[in-house]
């Protein structure tokens, strides 16, 4: 039976991860920096088979011993400060843990080592926000990057860490370059599920308005259990690499919006929305568009949830968990 280790355990994606290998056959461990995340009792009611081990992106002697007790066969290193408001609020912390947190990572599995048969296999989450003003579009794996928040330049320093470490000690390390992706389990800071709480809320007319930062900005929006299936494949392949993972489709807040309304059977957004100077970022990032050709021909890699799709089951899951919530209010 393999072993994984998962670090962002109880982010979106590290539920998603832990879900997909345990549906392979994987021993599954998430990595925790400590017993009392809120979020943690949910992840372990989703998905009782997991083990638990503690570790922290910024403690180098915790995720040696955090490796040396799993032994895996496979680290995906999800965990990050993935906000990137507040990473031009906190951009010490985010550098310490989106950036520095990768190497530290990427030092344990070479100190650790593995069976010289069986070396560990590394994923590192990297970023479309590594883009940021785009220098060309749509975005490839050959795309120069301009980041343009801190978190972006934290994750430029992860992704290129995890390229030397590649070259230089030869392990088997891989980069996900993957642009937006959403879901029912997003946190409710980001903007898709802001939009979709806030619409459930308004059709139960438990909120008037969702206050919104820019309503040009154009990425693409992907479902983040297509997007896991990517990151598994690349730790499948003889030879590591980088790929973009995104669905090769642009769209707007103001599409979001759209698709978003008319699920509670509403044309015209506007009276519900407004939008408010705190929530521009002090240098934006306009547009995103991911070139997915490498993944779909090597990986053999596309994702199945499309735009439409993904929105709906969004705002399906958002009403349904704002109606309980107000039963039991």
């Amino acid at each position: 039976m393999k072993r994984a280790l998962v670090t962002g355990i109880t982010g979106q994606d590290g539920r998603h991860m832990s879900e997909l290998l345990q549906s392979k056959g994987y021993q599954v461990f998430g990595m925790v920096r400590g017993q009392n995340n809120p979020k943690l009792q949910t992840v372990m009611d989703e998905n009782p088979a997991l083990e638990l081990v503690e570790g922290d992106l910024r403690d180098l002697s915790s995720l040696i011993a955090a490796v040396e007790q799993v032994q895996p066969d496979e680290v995906y290193n999800l965990g990050a400060m993935s906000f990137v408001a507040l990473s031009f609020r906190q951009p010490e912390l985010t550098a310490d843990i989106t950036g520095v947190g990768v190497l530290r990572m990427l030092e344990a599995i070479r100190i650790v080592g593995g069976a010289d048969a069986n070396p560990i296999r590394f994923y590192q989450a990297s970023s479309s926000e590594m883009f940021g003003k785009v220098r060309e579009t749509p975005q490839t794996e050959q795309t120069p990057f301009h980041p343009r928040s801190p978190y972006g330049v934290a994750k430029v320093f992860g992704h290129y860490t995890t390229l030397n470490y590649r070259e230089s000690y030869g392990i088997h390390a891989s980069s996900g370059i993957c642009f937006n992706h959403e879901g029912e389990r997003r946190g409710l800071e980001f903007v898709t599920r802001k939009i979709t709480n806030g619409v459930a809320r308004i059709e139960l007319g438990l909120q008037e308005k969702i206050s919104l930062g820019n309503l040009e900005s154009q990425r693409d929006w992907g479902y983040a259990g297509d997007f896991v299936e990517a990151m598994w494949l690349m730790l499948q392949q003889d030879q590591p690499d980088d790929y973009v993972i995104a669905t090769g489709e642009t769209h707007t807040i103001g599409e979001f919006l759209d698709l978003a309304f008319r699920c509670a059977g509403i044309d015209d957004w506007t009276p519900y929305v407004e939008q408010d100077p705190r929530f521009m970022r002090p240098a934006e990032v306009d547009l995103l568009l991911g070139d997915p050709t490498k993944a779909r021909t090597q990986l053999g890699w596309t994702p199945r949830v499309s735009f439409e799709d993904l929105v709906a089951r969004m705002c399906a899951h958002d009403l349904r968990e704002e109606s309980q919530r107000a039963g039991r209010g």
